[in-house]
């Protein structure tokens, strides 16, 4: 499937708002997987649908979890972590694409995890940084992923977990796991420090 037919479907999944996100997604993955190496066409299709699921209903997205026995703590957080997951299911059932990678980015782009992809770190920063997102701390980050997506990703992870610890917000494990994670397999690697 190609670009626009892709679009195409998305399109029709969510708001024109979310749409403009989607676009701004796809182009900063584009981006990132040009840099650090990665398959451009994947990073693409991974972008395009990472937020198929953004607005089924929340009964239909609580019915898939519990009814395909997926990760069954995600029901005690918060509902905007379900439809990362979800929407990985309803790519794989509705669209019928079945690249794992593919996939998997789409899975892990709101919480990470551990020992995560280059696709998925691709899509999980790219949904982070794109042009559309205004937040403190966003361009710093941004600037950082020029160089350095490891780095970046750790960034991102550290944002999140302050900004929900802030808000008095439960914070989801794997996204605590995947920042251990990050952050031990960069100063392993790279002798850096966050």
């Amino acid at each position: 499937m190609n670009r626009e037919e892709a679009l195409l479907i998305v399109k029709k999944q969510i708001t024109e708002h979310r749409y403009i996100h989607t676009i701004g997604v796809m182009e900063t993955a584009i981006i990132l997987a040009r840099r650090y190496g990665e398959d451009e066409r994947k990073a693409e299709t991974a972008a395009i649908f990472h937020d198929y699921a953004k607005f089924r209903k929340k009964q239909e997205m609580k019915n898939i979890i519990i009814r395909e026995n997926m990760a069954s703590d995600l029901l005690l957080f918060d509902t905007e972590l379900w439809h990362a997951p979800v929407g990985a299911y309803l790519v794989e059932h509705e669209v019928g694409i079945k690249d794992l990678d593919i996939l998997n980015a789409i899975k892990y782009h709101t919480s990470g995890r551990v020992t995560m992809t280059l696709l998925e770190k691709i899509i999980y920063l790219a949904d982070y940084i794109e042009p559309g997102r205004h937040f403190p701390g966003v361009d710093e980050v941004r600037d950082v992923a020029e160089s350095d997506l490891d780095l970046a990703v750790i960034m991102a992870l550290r944002n999140t977990i302050s900004f929900l610890m802030i808000k008095k917000q439960p914070i989801y494990p794997d996204t605590f796991l995947t920042y251990n994670d990050m952050v031990k397999q960069y100063r392993q690697e790279k002798g850096g420090k966050n």
